[in-house]
């Protein structure tokens, strides 16, 4: 199996589960954002860009180079297509163009897979794929759909950002390429992940980064008010392993959470768990902040998948405290924080 991007964040956990499984594993990675210490094995150098341990194989690469994509796929059943050009919301506001770079990293990605007979492609698509005039009202009940991003019906290819329009023109090609050549294909919707390894451009980590170095006043970004589906990365990588599996067509499925916190919430979840609070909290209304609300229908997952989240916000929050708090310095951290926040 190959994992593009798997020294990422959620490409480093799946890697963790396909071993744990028994499969052979390689990751094709160019470390821009992911990093060779995220796969916690005892890897071997061989070569100036290869590394081994029993099952695993890493090479860093660029993907954009189609010998190295070619090389990548060579004798492969499944490839996990996550690697990508992306961050929290202040990098895919503030870097447009890369953004859409990713473009010509999944078509090429693709087409080398189905020249090379790779059996099946499952690729993280996102969120982001939706309309924002669905997600525009603040406190709202409703849950995207599946149906509710459609490159090609009118006001359903609406998405967010030129991140979002990547991701849906990737699983247009996609679902293209199962028409034509009959390559097994399926694309998974995430959801605001977060979890250990993540770092501090997504929402979560960088209220427990600003929680570790206890910032006062503690700046939250917006009115705080704006609410996510945070969803724990291991419910993630279960159902990007299961849609592999189950999905053959190139449709697409939500992974996520039907419930929602405000990032007000969240911050105060962490202080309740990290056992401190700032004496001032302040809203920067200067920042991105996103749609107002997103979360996930999930009646396709259960259905098809007979997947739903499984990890709690109390339990998916402490587990990620623990190992931020774990693995970081303060003095670090309150160094280059505000760098971290807008770039990957």
């Amino acid at each position: 199996m190959l994992v593009t991007g798997g020294a990422s964040f959620i490409g480093s956990h799946l890697v963790d589960a396909l071993i744990a499984r028994g499969a052979e594993v390689r990751v094709g990675d160019d470390f821009s954002s992911g990093k060779l210490s995220n796969l916690e094995y005892p890897l071997t150098k061989k070569g100036s860009d290869i590394w081994v341990h029993n099952g695993l194989t890493v090479y860093r690469g660029d993907l954009k180079d189609k010998s190295f994509t070619k090389r990548m796929v060579e004798d492969v059943d499944v490839v996990f297509h996550l690697a990508a050009l992306h961050g929290g919301r202040g990098y895919i506001a503030s870097h447009p163009a890369e953004c859409c770079t990713n473009m010509i990293l999944d078509q090429l990605v693709f087409e080398e897979a189905c020249k090379a007979g790779v059996d099946r492609v499952c690729f993280a698509s996102s969120a982001c794929v939706y309309p924002a005039y669905l997600q525009e009202k603040s406190g709202s009940s409703y849950l995207l759909k599946e149906d509710d991003a459609d490159p090609f019906m009118r006001d359903k290819a609406l998405a967010d950002l030129e991140y979002g329009w990547a991701k849906l023109m990737g699983e247009m090609a996609l679902r293209a390429y199962h028409r034509e050549y009959g390559m097994k294909t399926a694309s998974v919707r995430i959801f605001t992940a977060y979890g250990p390894r993540e770092n501090e451009t997504h929402a979560i980590i960088a209220l427990i980064a600003k929680a570790f170095i206890k910032m006062d006043p503690f700046v939250i970004w917006g009115t705080g008010e704006q609410d996510r589906n945070f969803t724990y990365v291991q419910d993630i990588v279960d159902a990007l392993i299961l849609a592999s599996e189950k999905i053959e067509d190139g449709s697409a499925v939500n992974a996520g959470r039907s419930d929602r916190l405000t990032l007000n919430q969240a911050a105060e979840l962490v202080f309740d768990i990290v056992g401190w609070r700032p004496k001032r909290i302040i809203h920067d209304l200067s920042k991105p902040q996103g749609v107002a609300s997103r979360a996930a229908d999930l009646t396709k997952a259960l259905r098809i998948l007979g997947w739903a989240p499984k990890v709690s916000y109390k339990e998916g929050f402490q587990k990620t405290i623990d190992w931020y708090f774990a693995n970081h310095d303060v003095a670090a951290v309150k160094a280059n924080l505000e760098k971290a926040l807008f770039e990957r």
